[in-house]
């Protein structure tokens, strides 16, 4: 594989051997690889580094650079709100071996990342994998860079075309907090489950469309992760993933 990756707007920046040791915290909407503690930490973090950033009303993926090695220190991926149909997410191909690798930018410059569009799970949503579009799933992945614990890159004919995370519930956190270190319970897993079902394609528009029946799965969830007596910090996550659906819809 070619060791020199393209992101959008012409921007490239090349594998290298040693990859974030950050763990990953994933706040149901975004998957973040970084470990600032509050909003000050991180406009002192964006203002020392370089890459993709998010701008007013603008949220694409975030790849933050050091400009004195060029070399990957931070990144924060999107979460689609689109989830694939079930007939789509058989077409995904399977994922190639996980390749531990750093990034280290080519050039000094800003760049913007779009976000992936599409979500495609796993049974059981052990691992989520974001995709740039539908026309990835028309040819075979190269390669999967790993670039932090259970976080990977997805490469195609050189560039980079989505991401995954491997044992999303693991990783579950509310922002600036560090995931629980002790593994999620099965309760968790099977909720997390629940609220991505709910904030995606198709439940999601039956949410907005006043559905009965999407209204009851709401309802039912979120009682379900007030009344979870273990994995506090997780399910109170989840609660915030699913928090404005309960504000805007819950009362229909």
């Amino acid at each position: 594989m070619n060791t020199n990756l393209s992101f959008d707007n012409g921007w490239r920046a090349t594998v290298t051997g040693d990859p974030l040791s950050v763990t990953p915290r994933f706040a149901g909407d975004s998957v973040r690889l970084v470990e600032y503690a509050d909003v000050k930490e991180r406009e002192r973090f964006t203002a020392d580094t370089f890459g993709s950033e998010h701008q007013l009303w603008d949220t694409p993926d975030v790849l933050r650079f050091d400009p004195g090695s060029r070399k990957l220190v931070g990144a924060e991926f999107q979460m689609p709100y689109i989830s694939a149909s079930s007939e789509t997410s058989d077409r995904v191909p399977a994922l190639p071996e996980v390749r531990p690798g750093g990034l280290r930018a080519d050039e000094i410059r800003d760049f913007r990342h779009e976000m992936c569009t599409v979500l495609c799970r796993a049974p059981g949503d052990g691992v989520l994998i974001c995709l740039r579009d539908l026309d990835v799933l028309d040819e075979p992945l190269d390669a999967r860079i790993g670039i932090a614990p259970d976080v990977s890159l997805l490469v195609q004919r050189g560039g980079v075309v989505g991401w995954t995370l491997s044992d999303p519930a693991r990783y579950l956190t509310t922002a600036y907090t560090a995931p629980d270190p002790t593994p999620p319970s099965p309760a968790t897993r099977r909720l997390l489950s629940a609220c991505l079902d709910l904030v995606t394609e198709p439940v999601v528009d039956d949410l907005v469309d006043g559905d009965p029946s999407a209204l009851a799965r709401l309802h039912a969830t979120d009682a379900a992760l007030r009344a979870q007596p273990e994995d506090r910090h997780r399910a109170d996550a989840l609660l915030e993933l699913i928090a404005t659906y309960v504000d805007d819809y819950g009362s229909a």
